[in-house]
C-alpha cells in the first residue's frame, strides 16, 4: 500500500524555521520525482519545490527561493523541506507528492498534508 506521511508542521513566528518530513512506503522511492505543494485558504494548490528522481536536481517557486531547501535521503525513503525566514504568507497546508512514470502511465501519490501557520 502506497503511503506518504508528512510531519513537522506547526505554528511558528515570522522569521522562524520549520522542517517538514515526508516518508514514503509502498513504492520504489528512488524512481519517483518528489515534490512539495501547498494550499492556502481560498487559494489553489501551488508547487513549492521539487527534486528529480535521477539527477536529484531541485527547483523552487520564486516565492521561496533562498529560504526553503528540499533534500532527500534515499536510504530512509524520506524528503525534507527546510523552511527558513518564514513569512505569514507561507501559511498553508503543505502536501508531499510523488510522481512516477511507467511505459504508458503516470503514477501520482499524495500525502494527507501538514499545517504550517506563521503568525506572531
Amino acid at each position: 500500500q502506497v503511503q506518504l506521511v508528512e510531519s513537522g508542521g506547526g505554528l511558528v513566528q515570522p522569521g522562524g524555521s520549520l522542517r517538514l518530513s515526508c516518508t514514503a512506503s509502498g513504492f520504489r522511492f528512488s524512481t519517483y520525482d518528489m515534490n512539495w505543494y501547498r494550499q492556502a485558504p481560498g487559494k489553489e494548490r501551488e508547487l513549492v519545490a521539487g527534486i528529480t528522481r535521477v539527477t536529484g536536481i531541485t527547483n523552487y517557486a520564486d516565492s521561496v527561493k533562498g529560504r526553503f531547501t528540499l533534500s532527500r535521503d534515499i536510504a530512509k525513503n524520506t524528503v525534507y523541506l527546510q523552511m527558513n525566514s518564514l513569512k505569514p504568507e507561507d501559511t498553508a497546508v503543505y502536501y508531499c507528492n510523488a510522481v512516477g512514470y511507467g511505459l504508458t502511465k503516470r503514477y501520482d501519490y499524495w500525502g494527507q498534508g501538514t499545517q504550517v501557520a506563521v503568525s506572531s
